[in-house]
C-alpha cells in the first residue's frame, strides 16, 4: 500500500503543481526579482500547495492511527494558511512568527513535547517546566530554517528531501510506521513539485512550502527521537545541518554586523557559493552533496559506540566551522579558527 500511495502523491504534486502555477498567477502570488534574489523575471510561487495537497492525499491513503495526527494536522493547516496569506500579501515577519508559534503550540498540547533525556554517563535530565519552551524553539526554529535556505531553484526542497530520506531511514530501522509512512508520502509529494521547481525553476515553493516542509521535518524528528537519550537526541540536528548552520551562521553574522536578526541579507550559504563562481546548478547540488554528508554522519552516530559518537560530532562541528570560515558565512573577519590554526604554525616554524 505505501507504494501505491508513494505513486499517488507523485503523480498528484506533478497534476496539482501547473494548476497551482496558474492559480498563483491570478492571485498575484509572485515573486518579483531584487538586488537580494537570485532570479531575473517574475516568478509565481504557492507552489507548496501542492505538496500540501499532495501530502494529505498520501496521509489518508496510509498513514496509521496516531495519537497526535489531529494536531499535527490543524498545525499544518495554520502553517499553509500562513504561507499562503504570506506569498500572496506579503505578511510581516511577525505574524508569520505567530502563525508558526500557534502551530507549534497545538502539536505540544497533542502530547508531541520533549519530557527528558537520558545521559550517555547514566541519569536523566528532566526538562519539567522546559519542556515546553524548548520543544517550540525547535519546531520554531527548524519551520524557519528551511525557509532561510530557500534562495536557490531546487534547493529548499532537495535538501528537505534528503533530509526527509534519513528520517524515514532511521524509522525504518527503528520500526516506526507512522513516521515512516509520514516521510515516505512526504517525500514523493516534494520530488513531483521538485520536477517543475529545479533549476530553471517554473514555479516557487514560496513560504507556503517552505515554512510546511520545515514544520514536518521539525515534527517527524521529534516523533521519531524524543524521550530517548542524549545521543539520540543529536540524531536529527545532525540531519538537518545544512539549514541549523545556516540558520546560525546568519545569527551570527548579523550581530557582528549589528542588525536585526530577522533582517535578510545576501550572504547566505547558496550565496557564499554563487559568489565563489559556482553556476546556479552547481550550487544546488554542491549543497545536496553537503546535505548527503550530513546525512551519512548521522546514520554513523546512531550506529556507533558512544566515543565514536563524540568523535563524530567533533569532527562534524570542525569541519562546519571551516567550511564557514572558508566561504565567509559570519562575515569576512570572522575566522576564529584558521587564525588559531595560523598562529599554531608560526609558532611550529618558529621552534624548527
Amino acid at each position: 500500500m505505501i507504494l501505491l500511495a508513494t505513486l499517488i502523491c507523485i503523480l498528484a504534486s506533478l497534476i496539482l503543481t501547473p494548476v497551482v502555477k496558474k492559480a498563483a498567477l491570478r492571485l498575484g502570488a509572485v515573486d518579483q526579482p531584487d538586488h537580494r534574489k537570485v532570479h531575473k523575471q517574475t516568478m509565481p510561487r504557492l507552489g507548496g500547495l501542492a505538496i500540501y495537497v499532495s501530502f494529505i492525499i498520501g496521509l489518508f491513503l496510509v498513514v496509521p492511527h496516531h495519537s497526535t495526527i489531529i494536531w499535527i494536522l490543524a498545525g499544518s493547516l495554520i502553517i499553509i494558511v500562513t504561507g499562503m496569506i504570506d506569498d500572496i500579501k506579503e505578511l510581516s515577519s511577525k505574524y508569520k512568527l505567530i502563525g508558526q508559534v500557534a502551530a507549534a503550540c497545538l502539536v505540544i498540547i497533542g502530547g508531541l513535547d520533549i519530557d527528558f533525556i537520558n545521559l550517555p554517563f547514566g541519569g536523566q535530565l528532566a526538562f519539567g517546566f522546559w519542556s515546553f519552551p524548548i520543544t517550540l524553539l525547535w519546531l520554531v526554529g527548524m519551520t524557519n530554517a528551511i525557509n532561510l535556505i530557500d534562495g536557490l531553484d531546487g534547493l529548499a526542497a532537495g535538501v528537505s528531501t534528503i533530509a526527509l530520506v534519513t528520517i524515514s531511514f532511521m524509522a525504518f530501522l527503528q520500526g516506526d510506521p507512522f513516521v515512516f509512512a509520514m516521510a515516505i508520502i512526504c517525500i514523493a509529494s516534494t520530488l513531483g513539485f521538485l520536477f517543475y521547481n529545479f533549476y530553471p525553476a517554473k514555479i516557487f515553493m514560496g513560504d507556503t512550502g517552505a515554512l510546511f516542509l520545515g514544520y514536518i521535518i521539525a515534527v517527524l524528528s521529534l516523533l521519531g527521537y524524543k524521550n530517548v537519550t542524549f545521543i539520540s537526541f543529536i540524531i536529527p540536528i545532525i540531519i538537518l545541518g545544512v539549514p541549523i548552520s545556516d540558520t546560525i551562521f546568519a545569527i551570527i553574522r548579523r550581530i557582528i554586523h549589528k542588525k536585526p536578526i530577522t533582517s535578510p541579507d545576501k550572504a547566505h550559504l547558496h550565496h557564499c557559493l554563487l559568489n565563489m563562481g559556482f553556476s546556479h546548478r552547481q550550487a544546488v547540488l554542491t549543497i545536496y552533496s553537503i546535505a548527503v554528508m550530513f546525512s551519512v554522519a548521522a546514520i554513523l552516530f546512531s550506529i556507533t559506540t558512544l566515543w565514536g559518537s563524540i568523535m563524530i560530532i567533533a569532527l562534524v562541528l570542525i569541519s562546519i566551522e571551516l567550511f564557514a570560515e572558508v566561504l565567509g558565512l559570519a562575515g569576512a573577519e570572522y575566522r576564529p579558527l584558521i587564525s588559531l590554526m595560523r598562529r599554531w604554525q608560526l609558532t611550529n616554524d618558529r621552534v624548527k
